[in-house]
């Protein structure tokens, strides 16, 4: 079968994570994926988290189903590279601060006028414009401009920024999506165009209706822990065994359920039970019902009692209940890739399943400029052509 992407030419100049990741998930259905890096600064993403024998980890995934090749964009012999590569491409996602393309004389007339059909993305922390948009910028910086680390922790502690690059994560789905959305608007009318995706803004959008709620009502969300101001009994329980399971309750029927389950029918009767946001007004007692009857059980008891009364529960998992959990075996989650320098390796699948046209992972991540000189061969290039362009530093 032929993948959903196939055809479509995607270079990656970007860095780190947004970016990479959003071509990651381009190169996932098919697109053919073209990672362009520094000669002598490779991308940082490779230098992050742990390696095995030199060799980094999560660049395996991250850099998966891409090729890899090394340009000096600020040369002008890099430069005219990468337009020579722009015209057979359909999209170049790019992270530069706003300005360095135009620098290079590769901003949006010139690429542009190289490809009148391509889709520039540009992915920036701040936006291409505004009173930000010049300074460095990374995910952290829009978890806490979004109000999700000020939402994020105990009522008496910090606020609290996620171990994991969360917003980089969102921005790159978003990212993505507005890819998808920008080419089809090109077939559709023969002409490219620029998406402009600042990190600040997806992570916002999902953190639900605070905006209106503050508009409107002048509200402002508390942080509240493991809990939710929208619903309760919604927390983590302790097992008799010591496993912490989490339970929701985000639907009326489910939340009744619980209740009866744990022994607590009473309170479905109360008026206050009647909504989600009443419930959460009296999450001490509900907690105490919910947490007194899991901690006289193991958990795989609980689970099981959750499961009969069809109501909500799962086990809060590290890595390894994550590689073990029958589900995600059964959907497939975890693949197994070979790879030239770690052999088998392990890593997330793609995002989702399409029944005509799936998905695949053909390759891990790529050693920095493993395919430089295809790639330059594939523009014409001789070997003695390839070789100036070296010496000169180029490539």
């Amino acid at each position: 079968m032929t993948a959903a992407l196939s055809g479509v030419r995607v270079l990656d100049v970007s860095t780190l994570f947004a970016g990479p990741l959003a071509a990651t998930f381009l190169g996932d259905f098919g697109a053919d994926v073209l990672k362009v890096e520094h000669p002598r600064r490779p991308d940082a993403a490779r230098g992050h988290g742990p390696a095995k024998d030199g060799v980094n980890l999560w660049w395996k995934t991250l850099g998966r189903n891409k090729r890899t090749m090394t340009l000096d964009l600020s040369r002008p012999e890099g430069a005219e590279l990468l337009l020579r590569l722009v015209e057979r491409s359909d999209v170049l996602v790019e992270n530069f601060r706003p300005g360095t393309l135009e620098r290079w004389g590769l901003g949006w007339e010139q690429l542009s006028a190289a490809n009148p059909r391509l889709v520039l993305a540009r992915v920036t922390a701040f936006g291409q414009v505004g009173p930000y948009s010049s300074r460095p910028g990374f995910g952290s910086l829009a978890e806490a401009m979004s109000g999700f680390a000020a939402l994020t922790g105990e009522p008496d502690g910090p606020p609290t920024l996620p171990p994991f690059g969360l917003a980089d994560g969102i921005a790159a789905l978003a990212t993505a999506y507005a890819v998808m959305v920008a080419l089809r608007a090109a077939e559709r009318d023969g002409a490219g165009q620029v998406v402009d995706l600042a990190i600040i803004e997806p992570i916002l959008m999902m953190l639900g209706g605070q905006i209106t709620a503050y508009d409107q009502l002048g509200l402002v969300q508390p942080r509240v822990g493991n809990r939710s101001v929208n619903n309760a009994p919604r927390n983590v329980y302790r097992s008799r065994d010591g496993v912490w399971l989490a339970v929701s309750t985000s639907s009326q029927s489910i939340a009744e359920r619980v209740m009866r389950l744990v022994g607590r029918p009473d309170v479905i009767d109360e008026p206050w039970f009647a909504t989600g946001h009443e419930r959460a007004e009296h999450a001490d007692e509900l907690d105490r019902a919910v947490a007194g009857w899991i901690a006289e059980r193991s958990a795989d008891e609980a689970v099981a009692a959750f499961e009969r009364a069809e109501a909500a529960i799962a086990r809060v998992n590290d890595v390894r209940g994550v590689v073990a959990d029958p589900q995600y075996r059964a959907l497939g989650t975890i693949r197994e890739v070979a790879d030239d320098e770690l052999g088998p390796v392990a890593m997330q699948n793609v995002l989702f399943r399409l029944g005509a046209t799936p998905g695949d992972i053909r390759w891990a991540g790529r050693s920095h400029g493993a395919d430089t000189d295809a790639v330059l061969r594939e523009l014409g290039l001789d070997e003695a052509g390839i070789a100036r362009l070296r010496a000169a530093g180029a490539v």
